[in-house]
């Protein structure tokens, strides 16, 4: 009697997803509002390759995303290659490669599919697609008011109330001096520490500039830090106010010298990365009326 042949399993790879219809419904609804607003305000579209070289991510990261979260293996050619975990040094890489011949402001946005070896669980996947929107070439607060506007814009346009979320802010420069990384990591995870970190006046004229424009639901909060070693100046992030994911949604800042390590001029720039994942959960815990629309067909 021959032997049974084992039968492949039809679950996908954990942490990842797959899309039947009407899952890609919703998600073409997601990248739809994403593409629509970035493009209201003049971003142009770019794009670059899931595989890069994992130096790029060494030099300027995240300790917590290279060290434990990276996918990384060797190719034919023994070269250590990453699959993309955030899009940011990419865009940089891009942007020193043609720097002398940008016309600007650039004005750019992207819709990556990015990979990290996180606990699978809600709001984390192992696999997920960001919308990024990055103002390079202005230096005044103004860069940071325009990307606060369009993450307000993106929310709106999904149909979320002022109620609906927060947007909370601080900046680099409000740390003692001296600050070290470790110390702003540890900060970024909610862990209590004894330093005093103020209001200072950019953020307060930050935050004038937003609710002069509409943008009411914006505060001060010394506890956002974020966590990638480029932040150099506001950083902010977005939180859900329903008590059933009551969490931070995604987020953002100034990262000027991000540049540097490609030895070329450096350029200020403000931007945000806002996944899809957390962003499904928040249109399904609000009960959002044309998210409920496509969710819903068969």
């Amino acid at each position: 009697m021959a032997e049974k042949q084992n039968k492949l399993g039809t679950e996908c790879y954990k942490g990842v997803r797959d899309f039947y219809p009407k899952d890609m419904a919703v998600q073409n609804y997601i990248f739809g509002v994403w593409r629509k607003v970035a493009e209201v305000f003049k971003y142009q579209e770019y794009s670059a390759s899931i595989l890069e070289y994992a130096e790029l991510y060494r030099s300027k990261g995240s300790e917590e995303i290279v060290n434990e979260q990276m996918y990384l293996f060797k190719d034919k050619g023994d070269r250590e290659v990453a699959l993309r975990p955030e899009m940011t040094p990419s865009l940089a890489r891009m942007i020193a490669a043609r720097r002398k011949g940008l016309k600007l402001p650039l004005r750019w946005y992207s819709i990556p599919n990015c990979f990290r070896y996180e606990r699978p669980q809600r709001g984390r996947r192992r696999e997920h697609w960001q919308l990024n929107c990055d103002l390079m070439g202005i230096s005044g607060i103004e860069a940071e008011a325009e990307i606060i506007t369009i993450v307000y814009k993106i929310m709106k346009e999904f149909g979320a109330k002022d109620t609906d979320f927060s947007i909370r802010l601080s900046s680099r420069k409000a740390l003692p001096k001296g600050t070290d990384m470790e110390t702003v990591r540890r900060i970024d995870r909610g862990e209590k520490i004894d330093i005093k970190i103020e209001e200072n006046e950019e953020i307060k004229t930050l935050i004038k500039k937003l609710k002069e424009t509409g943008v009411n639901n914006v505060e001060f909060d010394p506890r956002i830090a974020r966590g990638f070693d480029y932040y150099t100046g506001v950083v902010f992030e977005v939180f859900d106010t329903n008590p059933e994911n009551r969490r931070a949604l995604f987020g953002g800042g100034r990262y000027d010298n991000l540049l540097e390590m490609f030895g070329v001029e450096p350029l200020p720039t403000v931007g945000f990365g806002m996944g899809d994942v957390t962003i499904r959960d928040f249109l399904g815990t609000h009960k959002l009326p044309l998210y409920q629309e496509i969710s819903s067909q068969t």
